[in-house]
């Protein structure tokens, strides 16, 4: 049988059945990320396990971004809360339960780790997020990305200490990125994910409206790409202490997304609207780079 391009085996990953293997892998395709490419540098086993996590990600994220009213949404997100507790319980329901069950059980993945995704989701669904306090700044950063890191560094092989630390400062690191990076496509969704205070420092006003055109968000900036790059130095420093070949995605993701900051930086915050990207083959000289470092 085949399940993904190139290759043919007798025995599906993860012991899964092929049909709940497709079903998730196309739950990665549909999303018209470069995610499932990054992740075939994994063996079998953990690359359809990232996809699954990928794909739990993927649905409770698309609920939050969804047109409607809170409550429902909440209920919505609710409802994964409940099948997560449910997996852990022994029950599955469809396609991407029955391959979480078994990831979760292969990896020793821990459902507070879930439950916290499922939270930044509900920060996202309860209306646009704008200016948070640097608490809650914060705090949206590690559910939504540093509890993915938790996850995924199980998956890739490494569940220790210095693990947990990786994940930690790279979702921080890859957040912040993605939040500076995406200053202007927030606003036009009335989103501000920059926290007050800085904007307070800047003067720079907490409306999405009129930050764009605001002097002080060079400034603003400036001072988050330099915190990027202490979660980006803090997180090599833990990786040093890892397993090395199971830290191979986090090596890729980190210098991906040290180049993006690298590359947001020269351009500055003055044209927000522009926004930046690396060509393929710098992307291909990255990955290179990483995966043999």
């Amino acid at each position: 049988m085949a399940l993904t391009r190139g290759r043919t085996t007798d025995a599906p990953p993860l012991g899964c059945d092929a049909a709940d293997l497709a079903a998730v892998e196309a739950v990665v395709a549909a999303s018209g990320t470069s995610f499932g490419k990054g992740m075939r540098i994994l063996p079998p086993d953990r690359r359809y396990g990232m996809y699954a996590v990928y794909a739990f990600c993927r649905v409770v994220d698309d609920i939050a971004d969804e047109m409607g009213e809170l409550d429902g949404k909440a209920a919505r997100l609710a409802e994964w809360r409940a099948r997560v507790a449910g997996l852990y319980a022994g029950r599955t329901a469809d396609a991407l339960d029955r391959v979480l069950a078994v990831v979760i059980a292969r990896f020793g993945l821990r459902q507070a780790d879930f439950e916290a995704v499922i939270d930044g989701m509900l920060m996202d669904a309860a209306g646009p997020v704008v200016a948070p306090d640097e608490a809650t700044f914060d705090l949206y950063c590690d559910r939504v990305a540093s509890a993915v890191g938790r996850l995924s560094v199980r998956v890739f092989g490494d569940s220790s200490e210095a693990a947990d630390r990786v994940a930690f400062h790279l979702g921080r690191a890859l957040q912040i990125t993605n939040i500076l990076r995406d200053v202007a496509e927030d606003a036009a969704l009335g989103r501000l994910y920059l926290p007050r205070e800085l904007l307070e420092r800047f003067d720079v006003p907490a409306n999405p409206a009129r930050v764009l055109r605001a002097r002080g968000l060079e400034g603003v900036g400036r001072v988050l790409a330099g915190r990027a790059r202490d979660h980006f130095r803090a997180a090599y420093r833990a990786m040093a202490r890892c397993d090395r070949v199971a830290m191979r995605p986090a090596r890729l993701m980190g210098a991906t997304y040290a180049a993006l900051l690298t590359a947001q930086e020269k351009q500055g915050w003055r044209t927000p609207e522009r926004r930046v990207s690396l060509s393929r083959p710098r992307k291909l000289l990255i990955a290179a780079r990483a995966l043999v470092g």
